[in-house]
């Protein structure tokens, strides 16, 4: 049992928790995962390592409350416990040394994700910036841990209602047109948004590393649910990245893959009608 030494609203639907989980924390790294279980009849379900305190045994998760078990998570309360917290999966990421400049870029809940990799680079002595993209100002989060772990915060609203408006993209090109140099760009959020980040540095030369973590499911390789092409090779998410480069992805593919599942809760309801007809012509 993994106790939550504390919980915390950040936006509508949007959770944070953190965790007493000492011997993880004292392996985790940026870029890694831990797979969950909320109770013993409840499915193993991948989160993202947002942030982890050696010293004090930590890791904290946040999350969307937008399935039946990250609604079971969300519904835990401060001081309640996790039946089952595994981890660090993944591999971590890797940043070379001599990287001086880098922009990391977070689109929505990405944003969780895109925060250790900042606070890494900034560990690094790499100047940091980040830019975070959402779709209105009420669904902003981490502005102030994204402000302390860049030296620039961008945030961008598609509906202009806060910071610059406009997508993640349009500020990354202003930067670049205004001469900042990148030697990295490090982008994580929704796959449509990593996709056009990738286009963008691809025109500029600039390397492209992207988090694949939207496509897990059981975190471990067997389900294969989180295959890709990278390269022109099948890779799987959990075992080898959640990183991958971003000029290789197959973005195309890999959305297509998610589509798959569009409109699956309308044919599970279709089921259980038919079910329960054919109880009623039983009695």
């Amino acid at each position: 049992m993994f106790k939550i030494l504390k919980k915390e609203t950040l936006a509508n639907g949007i959770t944070k928790m953190v965790i007493d989980a000492p011997l993880i924390a004292k392996k985790a790294q940026s870029g890694q995962f831990l797979v969950l279980r909320t109770h013993d009849k409840g499915e193993r379900f991948p989160l993202t390592i947002a942030d982890f305190d050696r010293e004090a045994g930590t890791v904290t998760i946040i999350f969307a409350q937008v399935g039946r078990s990250t609604k079971q998570l969300g519904a835990l309360p401060e001081g309640g416990e996790i039946l089952d917290v595994v981890g660090p999966l993944g591999v971590a990421s890797h940043f070379d040394p001599s990287i001086k400049k880098a922009a990391v870029i977070g689109g929505g809940l990405g944003c969780a994700i895109a925060l250790p990799q900042a606070k890494h680079l900034k560990q690094m002595g790499v100047s940091v910036d980040m830019i975070a993209g959402f779709k209105t100002k009420d669904i902003i989060i981490l502005e102030k841990e994204m402000t302390a772990a860049s030296d620039n915060l961008i945030i961008t609203t598609d509906d202009g209602s806060f910071g610059m408006h406009g997508f993640v993209t349009d500020a990354l090109k202003k930067q670049i047109e205004d001469g900042v140099k990148y030697d990295i760009v490090v982008a994580i959020g929704p796959i449509p948004m990593m996709k056009f980040v990738s286009q963008l540095t691809r025109e500029y030369g600039i390397k492209t590393i992207v988090s694949m973590n939207p496509v897990m499911i059981d975190g471990t390789g067997m389900c294969g649910g989180c295959r890709l092409t990278v390269g022109g090779e099948t890779k799987f998410a959990c075992i080898d990245g959640p990183d991958f480069d971003g000029h290789q992805v197959d973005f195309d593919a890999a959305m297509r893959r998610l589509s798959m599942y569009d409109g699956m809760k309308e044919r599970e309801e279709d089921c259980r009608l038919i079910q329960m007809a054919d109880k009623a012509e039983d009695k």
